[in-house]
């Protein structure tokens, strides 16, 4: 058990910080403070996370403005696969534009989503937060206890929106690999990358079915930061405006 002590105090420490916040917004949101408070915790750790996901977008755009040499490269190694994967990763190394750093803001989100998971499934974070209901239905409620009563339309809207959010990123996910002209620093000729390719903007729809196994709780998060993700998107990831040509 001690090698879980860390994560124990973690579950003990983010427990207290979220029924202190239930506490504070519930004059304002009564019975729905809790899940408020869910989502003001979320928007803190994207916050948290935001210089990453900044670093994430210049990394994609400094891929782009590569992509003619990266088309270059893969003319002249079309015959030599493993130095092409070298040569691509060598120009994107010196050029700071690193494509597994792309993964780091989803990777350090699962920490947050563990947390609100054994908050709302154990009694490691006080009882108070298992006794938490949204319209009527416990913030520990999984699909799986069953979808009578307030249960059902709940998950229902919850998951219908994770559905249209992942439709909307996965449409956008598209658009910017063939902008790029290239996937997580792979060329776009090989057969893993074209495997790849297809699948990326699949991802998106995982949140769905990871949504299928957690608690209420957790669920209101993933649409949170699903939606967060989605409004960087607008915001992040705009297109720039062209230098006009002055000659």
């Amino acid at each position: 058990m001690l090698a879980f002590a860390p994560l124990h105090a973690t579950v003990a420490a983010a427990g207290a910080a979220l029924s202190w916040l239930t506490d504070l917004l519930e004059p304002l949101a009564g019975g729905m403070a809790t899940a408020a408070a869910i989502v003001l915790f979320t928007v803190a750790v994207r916050l948290l996370i935001s210089p990453l996901t900044v670093a994430q977008v210049r990394g994609e755009r400094r891929r782009a403005a590569l992509a003619p040499q990266v088309r270059e490269l893969q003319r002249r190694y079309a015959d030599d696969p493993a130095t092409l994967q070298r040569e691509v990763f060598t120009l994107y190394r010196s050029a700071g534009a690193n494509p597994i750093a792309g993964c780091l803001p989803l990777l350090l989100q699962l920490p947050f989503l563990l947390v609100l998971y054994r908050l709302f499934s154990t009694s490691e974070g006080g009882t108070g937060l298992l006794d938490e209901r949204l319209a009527g239905v416990p913030l520990g409620h999984h699909v799986s206890d069953g979808l009578a009563g307030a249960a059902g339309p709940l998950f229902a809207v919850l998951l219908a929106l994770l559905l249209v959010l992942a439709w909307w990123s996965s449409r956008r996910a598209r658009r910017a690999s063939a902008a790029v002209g290239t996937v997580a620093g792979t060329p776009t000729e090989g057969p893993g990358a074209a495997t790849l390719g297809r699948l990326l903007p699949l991802l998106p729809f995982t949140t769905v079915l990871v949504a299928l196994v957690l608690p209420l709780a957790a669920v209101i998060y993933l649409v949170a930061t699903t939606a967060w993700s989605a409004l960087e998107q607008v915001v992040l990831r705009r297109p720039q405006a062209v230098p006009a040509n002055t000659e």
